[in-house]
């Protein structure tokens, strides 16, 4: 079993299935075809049936600045279906939680009939899982290619956890759909301060109760509300029970949680050259960002009264006193034009389109772009997918699927029928990378490693193969163009209609091996995902392909 494994790591080694790493090169290096195959893996989820000869129709260039706006892309029969079939994923929070009402360890510990407490547990759990199948779903179905796999790398770069207390999943679908997927190629600014004042944001991070220190002036918004609670804080002294009492319903100080992962992980990065100092001025800029009525509506809202209205200073910039939600504005102003920012982006949209190791001239000129651009992503994208390095030998098959893109990818190369229900999201979970499942806000790994070990790699090929044995609602392996002519060719013919079709034409000798014997040794070696061996040689021949290191990278 442990040589086995040890060929299993060889097999999916960068080595097996990619050229050798070269210098940034002057010309496209890739073949007209590899091209086209390589932007739909990086642009896409995976190339459809079909779509390799439409990107070749109309030429590779104008596909890719017609997938830079995906305004101008009618997308209306994937927003229908999504609508049809997940209607929960469109609502807004005051929506979700009448449709879906708020469980709580108390509420559940109140009702006299115990036997539909599992009944009321799994309603509150159905939320999250139509949420999970609509973002496979969404994936799978929409014209907005680009659009689709921005909106997923900015949804793991400003990473909620949906079991974040009892509320954090209602507020998810509105973070999706109004926040993150209508910004994920406009300007960067704008996408940042949607976060910050985005429901899920503010109660993730807990930056819905912070509140000024008792030492730091109140701001006075005209009503008295300052000088009222100065006051009543000065009647409060010495009455112990009361003040206890009293700071139980109301927040008791700062939090920093939101002001130090907005500049390690939102713009900055770790390297960004902020002081904890940094950090907690941040915070104190943040304080009265805050979410009005979240267990009812769920709305954005600025407190004067929970804000911090003293001087600060943040980054070498100085920040007034007395402003109120400005600091805030001017905060987000400092932090998405400060290069560090451009350059922390530039470099996870290289890591995301080219490698795991981000060619650092190319990263150079991103960041140059973000800059020149005052931060729009469109530009900083197109910067990165029209390069040579993208285009090089060296970015072919040079990137690992994450687990979703994987599943994504699967179900687009058979021409699967979308999935109305939760499990083909649970295969993602299965994988490694629960949908809204990440508890950091650091969000999935973006490099290779992460996701390629020993018992990681005997789910992918069982995976193949459970796909291919049909364990997976609405994907027939027999969708694809040139199946029914192939179901009866010679075996040889089968296996090179199978490598053509899902490996791109290109399969290693080892690829080819296994696909000739029709059968992977390690198969079935993995409890968490058990293989299937698919029913006809053909189903078997693509449940092999799935598996394989070449399908496995994109």
């Amino acid at each position: 079993m442990r040589i086995l494994a040890a060929a299993a790591l060889a097999l999916f080694s960068a080595s097996a299935v990619a050229p050798r790493r070269a210098a940034a090169p002057a010309t496209r290096e890739q073949t007209a075809d590899q091209q086209i195959r390589h932007a739909l893996n990086r642009l896409t989820f995976g190339p459809r049936p079909g779509d390799y000869e439409a990107v070749r129709a109309i030429g590779l260039d104008a596909w890719i600045d017609r997938q830079l706006h995906p305004e101008r892309i009618d997308d209306r029969a994937a927003d229908d279906f999504i609508r049809s079939h997940f209607p929960a994923t469109q609502f807004s929070p005051a929506q979700a939680i009448a449709a879906f009402p708020i469980v709580t360890q108390a509420a559940l510990a109140a009702r006299s009939d115990t036997a539909a407490v599992p009944a009321v547990r799994r309603r509150g759990r159905e939320l999250v899982g139509q949420l999970a199948a609509e973002r496979v779903t969404r994936a799978e179905i929409t014209e907005r290619q680009l659009n689709e796999v921005m909106t997923d790398f900015w949804l793991n770069h400003f990473n909620v956890f949906a079991g974040k207390g009892p509320l954090e999943r209602y507020f998810l679908g509105d973070y999706e759909n109004t926040v993150i997927r209508p910004r994920a190629l406009g300007r960067f600014r704008d996408l940042l301060g949607a976060v910050a004042k985005s429901p899920a944001m503010l109660f993730y991070l807990d930056n819905w109760e912070s509140v000024r220190d008792s030492t730091r002036p109140a701001l006075d918004d005209g009503t008295g509300a300052a000088r009222r609670r100065a006051a009543l804080d000065r009647i409060l002294v010495g009455r112990d029970s009361m003040r206890r009492a009293i700071a139980r319903r109301r927040p008791t100080g700062l939090n920093e949680n939101y002001g130090r992962e907005l500049l390690e992980l939102h713009t900055l990065g770790v390297e960004g050259g902020y002081t904890q100092a940094d950090v907690i001025n941040a915070a104190r800029a943040l304080t009265g960002w805050s979410i009005d009525r979240p267990r009812v509506d769920a709305r954005f809202v600025f407190r004067p009264a929970m804000h911090d209205a003293g001087g600060k200073t943040v980054l070498g910039h100085a920040l007034a006193a007395g402003r109120g939600i400005g600091d805030g504005e001017e905060l987000l102003d400092i932090l998405a034009r400060d290069p560090h920012t451009a350059r922390f982006i530039a470099t996870q949209l290289v890591r995301r389109f080219v490698s795991d190791s981000a060619p650092v001239a190319l990263v150079d000129r991103a960041a140059a772009t973000f800059r020149r651009t005052d931060g729009d992503i469109r530009e900083v994208v197109r910067t990165i997918v029209t390069s040579d390095e993208f285009f090089s030998r060296a970015a072919y098959r040079a990137k690992v699927k994450a687990p979703f893109e994987l599943v994504v990818s699967a179900l687009r190369a058979v021409g699967a029928e979308p999935d109305t229900t939760p499990r083909t999201a649970q295969v993602v979970a299965r994988l490694g990378a629960p949908i809204y499942g990440h508890q950091a806000p650091n969000g999935y790994p973006e490099t290779g490693d992460a996701w390629i070990n020993t018992g990681a790699i005997l789910n992918r090929i069982n995976f193949g193969l459970a796909l291919a044995g049909g364990r997976l609602p609405g994907a027939r392996t027999g969708a694809w163009p040139g199946a029914v002519m192939l179901a009866a060719a010679p075996h040889d013919s089968q296996v090179d209609g199978v490598i053509h079709a899902f490996l791109g034409g290109e399969a290693s000798p080892d690829t080819r091996r296994i696909l000739l014997a029709g059968i992977n040794p390690l198969a079935g070696t993995s409890d968490s995902m058990p293989a299937v061996q698919p029913r006809g040689a053909l189903a078997r021949l693509v449940g092999l392909a799935l598996g394989a290191p070449e399908f496995q990278r994109r």
